[in-house]
């Protein structure tokens, strides 16, 4: 028997304002999506948004569902978005921020494990890593290098392979 371990280090900042300039922008704009959200069950409003390695800004919020758990996250409906109007344009970073009307919204939140997989898939599809940006309304900020670091252990098309 043997072990291993898999370990991965992230940026973690103060606030938003001890982000690089691009990042705190983007951060900003994802707080702002959060906006866009329709979350009339949950009252957590995810906000998107990405900087594709072409210039072009993407976003996305969650969209909710009275038919529990049909619903959309942030983090899928921008990548469906990105996929949808620059096919193949790799994604260079996604802010993704949060505010939640039953709580604090005062520290960085992951995607979920759906959106892990989805957020794998993107990088492996066009061959790019994505980083993340992940911040609340306020209070700390981490910053990932590429999402695939979030899922260990993936399952990915190799897996399918005969």
């Amino acid at each position: 028997m043997k072990k291993e371990a898999y370990n991965f280090e992230f940026e973690v900042y103060d606030s938003i304002e001890s982000l690089p300039e691009k990042d705190a922008w983007l951060l900003g704009q994802a707080r702002e999506v959060t906006q866009h959200a329709y979350a009339p069950y949950s009252h957590f409003q995810v906000g998107a948004v990405a900087r594709l390695d072409n210039g072009e800004i993407v976003t996305g919020s969650n969209q909710e569902n009275a038919s529990f758990p049909l619903g959309l996250c942030a983090e899928r409906v921008l990548l469906a978005t990105a996929a949808s109007i620059y096919p193949k344009v790799p994604i260079e970073t996604i802010a993704i921020s949060y505010h939640n009307d039953n709580g604090e919204s005062d520290h960085p939140i992951s995607p979920c494990g759906i959106c892990r997989q989805s957020l794998l898939e993107y990088e492996s599809r066009v061959n790019h890593p994505i980083r993340l940006v992940l911040g609340g309304m306020e209070g700390k900020v981490y910053v990932i290098d590429k999402a695939a670091m979030l899922l260990p252990l993936s399952f990915t098309s190799e897996d399918l392979k005969s």
